[in-house]
C-alpha cells in the first residue's frame, strides 16, 4: 500500500532543541501567561491570522503549556490552529512534544474538514512526529482510527495502522486500538485479514480486545460471507474459558449467533444459546431482537406452529411489544407456509395496533394471496396499498403482480400491465420483470416474442441473467431448433453468459458421446432397499430428530420441570427439549428447490445440469438424463433438491418405483433436505402403486417435520385418495384446503368432479361444477372431458332407472 505518510514531505522542520526545565510559576507569571495567551489569540483572530505573529518569531517565549492553551481555544478555526502549530515548529527555541501533537491531532479528528476533505494534513503531522522521534500514544491513535472508520475512509485507517507497525511503535498498539482495525477490515470486506488478526490475538494472548463491538462486527462479516467453518471456529474460540474475559459475549453477540446458527439449520444451538442468555441474568436477558431472530428461524426451518406459539408468547407474557419487523417476519412466514388466513389476521392486528405496514409487508401478503389463488383479494389489497394507505409500490411489487396474474390464468392482464409499466421508465420494471414475462412466453411457445424482449431488455441496460437464458434454451430445444447457438448470439449480445453456456453445452455433449467406464455396468444407478411401501419407516428415522413441536403430554412434563414464573415458558420448553436431543439434521426445507440457484460460479454446473435434465426429461429421454446425472455426480457435483425431485418424478411417471425409492434414500444419505415437491412425488408414487392408504400417514409426517400443503399438494392428495375410493377423506381435505385460506383452482375442481363421478356420486359432482362456476374459475379442456364423462354417467343412470322391469299384473303367478 502506497503510504501517504511516507510520500509526504517533512513540512515541519526537524529540531533537537529542548525546553528549559520549569519551576512552579508565581502569580505574576500566571497573569502574564494569561495576558500573553489572550494577546496571541486576538492576533490570530484578526485578518491576516498567523502573519500577525511574524515579528515575534524569535522573541515570543513559547512553552508546551502556552501552545496547548492556544490549541484548546474554541474560538479559533481549525485552519488557524494548524497554521499556529506549524509556525511554532519554526521557532528554534521550541520543539513540539507528544502532548502538543496529540492535542492537534485530536482537534483535527473532530473536524469534518480534515477528516474527510483534507486528511493530508493529518498524515503530514504523523510524518513530522516520526521525524521528531515522537511516538503517538494509544489513545490518540485509537481516536484517529475511529474517526476514519466512522467517516467510511477505511483505506486511510489501515494505512495509519501499517505506518505505526512499520515504525516499530508497537507499544501504542494496545487492545483497544485493534477494535477499530478489525471494524475497518470487515467494512472493507477484508474479512480474511480481520479473521487472521483476530485468531492471532487469541492464540498469542499477548493482547486482548476489551470491547465486544469488534467481535460482533467480525461475526456479522463472517455470516454475510457465508463463511460457516470460520464462524464456528471463532464461536468456539470465544467460548473457551480463557477468552471469555477478553471478548465478552454480550447480548448483541448472542443475537447474532442465534440468528446465524438458525439460518444455517442448527436450531438446537440457537435454542441452547437462548437458554444460556436467560441463565446469565438481566444484563443478558432476551430482548425483542432475540425473539425476532428466534421467530424468523422457526419459520425458516418449517416450525410454523412453534413460531406462532412463540409469537403469542411474545405478546402475552414476555413483557415486550412486537415492532414492525416482528409483524413482517410472522406475515412472511405464514405466507410461505400457505397459512394465508393467519397472515391476514396478523396483518389486521398490525394495523389495529397503529403500526404502518411497509412495502415489504404488502409484497409478502400479495405474493401469498396470489399463490393461494385469491386473485380478487390480491387485487383489492393492491388498491388498498396505493389508494388508502399511501404506500409506494416498488418494482418488486409490480413483479409480484405480473407473475401472480400469469400464474392465475390472467395472461392478457399481466402482459398489458407489463407493457404499460415499461412505457413509463425503468423505475417500474427491471431485469426480473423481463425475466418473468420471457419465462411465461417461452412456456406458451411464443419464442419469437421472448427473443425480441431480450433485445429490448439489453437496450434498456438490464443484464440478461442465467434464468432468462436457460428459459429461452429450454423453449428452443422444445421447439426442435438445434441452431440455437446463432439465435442466442444474435439476440443476446451484452451478456458473457451465452459463450460460457455454449462451451459448457459442447463439452457436455462431447463427454456424453465419449466412451464411458464399464465398471458400473449391470449395477443400478440408484440402488434401493425396499420400496415405496417402506416410506413410513424412512420417515420414522428422522421424526425424533426433526420434530420439535410439543405434544400435550410433552408440554405438561416440560412445564412441570420449567420455572413457573418464567416470562417465556414455551421457549423454555423448546430449549429444554432440543438440548436433550442430539444435533438435528435439517431434513425439510420450507423453500422449494429451484432450477437455477443463482450463486454464481459456485452453482453454475449444477444449474446447467438442472436445465438439461429439464430438457431431456420433458422429451422423455430418461436414459440421457440418467447419464448426465451420473457423469456430473462422478465429477464431484452436488445435486440439489430440484435435481433429485426431477429425476424421481420421471421415474414415478414411468412406473419405476424402486428407482424412485433409491433416489429418496440417496437424498437422505447426502443430507439433501426434502421439500413439498418431494412429498408431492411420494404421494403420486403411492397413488400409482395403489397404496393411497399410506398417503394420510405421510401427510402427518410432513406436517410434523414443519411442512405445509400448497395448491399442487392438495390436488395431488385429492387425486390419489379419490382414485382409491376414499371419498370421505377427499371431502375433508377439500374443506381443510378452504379453511387454510387457499382457493381451489381449475385442477382441483376437475379432480373433484371426476373422482365423485367415478364413485357414483353424481349429485356431488354437479355441486362441485356449480361451485366452480360461482367462484369464477374458468373451465379448460380437461373440464370438457370430465363433463363428457359425467354426462355419460348421468345417461347411464337414467337408462338403468328406465329399464327396470315393472311387475306383470296380468300374470296370476
Amino acid at each position: 500500500m502506497a503510504s501517504k505518510i511516507q510520500n509526504n514531505l517533512p513540512i515541519l522542520p526537524f529540531r533537537r532543541h529542548f525546553s528549559v526545565a520549569r519551576t512552579s510559576p508565581s502569580p505574576a507569571t500566571k497573569i502574564g501567561n494569561l495576558l500573553l495567551i489572550a494577546s496571541i489569540t486576538k492576533s490570530l483572530s484578526k485578518p491576516g491570522g498567523i502573519h500577525n505573529l511574524e515579528h515575534y518569531t524569535n522573541t515570543l517565549p513559547l512553552t508546551e503549556t502556552l501552545v496547548l492553551q492556544i490549541l484548546r481555544r474554541n474560538n479559533l478555526p481549525a485552519a488557524t490552529k494548524l497554521s499556529f502549530f506549524k509556525w511554532c515548529s519554526y521557532n528554534p527555541k521550541f520543539k513540539h512534544t507528544a502532548k502538543t501533537y496529540s492535542e492537534m491531532l485530536r482537534f483535527m479528528c473532530y473536524s469534518h474538514h480534515y477528516r474527510s476533505e483534507n486528511n493530508g494534513d493529518i498524515f503530514m503531522l504523523l510524518n513530522s512526529m516520526k521525524n521528531d522521534e515522537i511516538v503517538i500514544d494509544s489513545d490518540t491513535l485509537k481516536l484517529l482510527l475511529d474517526s476514519f472508520t466512522r467517516n467510511g475512509d477505511f483505506d486511510s485507517a489501515l494505512e495509519i495502522l501499517e505506518f505505526v507497525e512499520s515504525d516499530n511503535s508497537s507499544s501504542c498498539l494496545n487492545p483497544d486500538v485493534y477494535n477499530s482495525v478489525l471494524i475497518a477490515l470487515v467494512q472493507k470486506n477484508q474479512v480474511d485479514i480481520a479473521l487472521s488478526i483476530f485468531v492471532k490475538l487469541l492464540e498469542t494472548n499477548s493482547v486482548g480486545v476489551s470491547s465486544s463491538v469488534a467481535c460482533n462486527v467480525l461475526l456479522v462479516g463472517l455470516r454475510k460471507g457465508n463463511m460457516r467453518a470460520e464462524f464456528n471456529r471463532v464461536f468456539d474460540k470465544l467460548r473457551e474459558g480463557e477468552n471469555k474475559n477478553v471478548f465478552p459475549f454480550d447480548r448483541w453477540g448472542y443475537n447474532i449467533c442465534i440468528h446465524t446458527f438458525g439460518c444455517w439449520g442448527d436450531l438446537s444451538k440457537s435454542l441452547s444459546l437462548f437458554k444460556e442468555m436467560k441463565g446469565r441474568g438481566s444484563w443478558f436477558s432476551p430482548d425483542l431482537c432475540t425473539y425476532n431472530s428466534l421467530i424468523h428461524v422457526l419459520f425458516l426451518l418449517g416450525k410454523v406452529e412453534d413460531g406462532l406459539l412463540v409469537w403469542e408468547e411474545l405478546k402475552g407474557s414476555s413483557g415486550l411489544e412486537p415492532d414492525g419487523y416482528t409483524y413482517r417476519i410472522v406475515i412472511q412466514g405464514c405466507c410461505k407456509a400457505y397459512r394465508i388466513n393467519d397472515a391476514i389476521k396478523v396483518f389486521s392486528e398490525m394495523q389495529y395496533n397503529g403500526i404502518r405496514p411497509d412495502t415489504v409487508v404488502y409484497n409478502s401478503l400479495l405474493d401469498g394471496l396470489f399463490k393461494a389463488r385469491k386473485l380478487t383479494d390480491a387485487c383489492n389489497l393492491f388498491q388498498k396499498m396505493i389508494d388508502d394507505d399511501g404506500v409506494r409500490a416498488s418494482c418488486w411489487t409490480y413483479n409480484i403482480l405480473i407473475d401472480g396474474l400469469f400464474k392465475n390464468g390472467r395472461d392478457l392482464a399481466a402482459y398489458t400491465l407489463f407493457c404499460d409499466l415499461k412505457k413509463k421508465s425503468n423505475n417500474f420494471v427491471d431485469g426480473v420483470t423481463y425475466s418473468i414475462v420471457i419465462l411465461h412466453l417461452c412456456r406458451e411457445d411464443r419464442l419469437e416474442e421472448g427473443l425480441k424482449l431480450v433485445e429490448e431488455m439489453e437496450a434498456r441496460g438490464f443484464m440478461v441473467d442465467l434464468v432468462t437464458i436457460t428459459s429461452l434454451l429450454i423453449a428452443i430445444y422444445r421447439e426442435g431448433h438445434w441452431d440455437y447457438t446463432e439465435r442466442l448470439m444474435k439476440h443476446i449480445r451484452g451478456s458473457n453468459l451465452v459463450p460460457i453456456i455454449i462451451r459448457w453445452k459442447d463439452s457436455m455433449e462431447a463427454t456424453m458421446k465419449a466412451p464411458q467406464s464399464r465398471e458400473k455396468d449391470f449395477t443400478p444407478i440408484f440402488p434401493s432397499n425396499g420400496d415405496f411401501g417402506d416410506i413410513l419407516s424412512r420417515e420414522n428415522l428422522t421424526d425424533a430428530e426433526t420434530d420439535t413441536v410439543l405434544g400435550v403430554e410433552d408440554a405438561d412434563i416440560h412445564y412441570q420441570e420449567s420455572d413457573p414464573w418464567s416470562s417465556s415458558p414455551y421457549m423454555d420448553m423448546l430449549a429444554n427439549k432440543v438440548s436433550s436431543q442430539s444435533n438435528s439434521t435439517r431434513m425439510f426445507s420450507l423453500t422449494g428447490g429451484k432450477r437455477i440457484d443463482t450463486k454464481g460460479a459456485d452453482s453454475f454446473d449444477m444449474d446447467m445440469v438442472n436445465t438439461f435434465l429439464s430438457i431431456f426429461l420433458a422429451k422423455g429421454k430418461l436414459s440421457m438424463a440418467c447419464k448426465l446425472f451420473e457423469i456430473f455426480t462422478d465429477m464431484g457435483a452436488d445435486p440439489v433438491s430440484y435435481t433429485y425431485n426431477s429425476m424421481m418424478s420421471s421415474f414415478v411417471k414411468k412406473g419405476y418405483f424402486n428407482e424412485a425409492w433409491g433416489i429418496l434414500q440417496e437424498m437422505g444419505e447426502k443430507v439433501c433436505p426434502s421439500d413439498v415437491a418431494t412429498y408431492n412425488v411420494i404421494i403420486q408414487g403411492l397413488g400409482k402403486m395403489g397404496r393411497a392408504d399410506l398417503a394420510s400417514a405421510v401427510l402427518d409426517k410432513l406436517m410434523k417435520q414443519g411442512g405445509y400443503l400448497d395448491i399442487v399438494m392438495y390436488n395431488t392428495l385429492i387425486n390419489a385418495l379419490g382414485k382409491a375410493g376414499r371419498i370421505e377423506e377427499v371431502n375433508k381435505l377439500f374443506q381443510q384446503m378452504k379453511d387454510s385460506g387457499i382457493n381451489p383452482d381449475v385442477v382441483t375442481y376437475n379432480t373433484l368432479i371426476e373422482v365423485h363421478a367415478k364413485a357414483g356420486q353424481l349429485k356431488q359432482s354437479y355441486k362441485f361444477l356449480r361451485m366452480m362456476l360461482e367462484a369464477g374459475c374458468a373451465p379448460n379442456h380437461v373440464t370438457d372431458t370430465t363433463l363428457d364423462f359425467l354426462e355419460k354417467e348421468i345417461e347411464n343412470l337414467r337408462y338403468q332407472k328406465a329399464s327396470i322391469k315393472r311387475p306383470n299384473v296380468d300374470n296370476p303367478l
